[in-house]
């Protein structure tokens, strides 16, 4: 790994993982990473903090921009036996 080099991490910004620019190094080890989508710099976080979104998830946040409503909160799942 070298300074200016691409690496995966999570953007605090974005609030997703995004490709970055490696911008401080010590010795061997990734410091600071730069976001190529938004150039916010912050500390190597190894990607962590990451949640990929499900499909319903992400089509649900883009609806609720678009149409300016909040997002549906899903409901919480139920553990135990199904009535019939």
């Amino acid at each position: 790994m070298r300074l200016g080099d691409d690496i995966d991490d999570y953007c605090s910004r974005c609030k997703r993982g995004t490709d970055h620019s490696v911008v401080s190094m010590l010795e061997e080890e990734v410091k600071i990473t730069r976001c190529r989508t938004c150039d916010s710099e912050h500390k190597y976080r190894h990607n962590k903090g990451s949640k990929e979104m499900t499909a319903k998830e992400a089509f649900d946040k883009v609806l609720a921009s678009v149409t300016g409503q909040q997002a549906a909160i899903p409901e919480p799942k139920r553990k135990g036996r199904k009535r019939s």
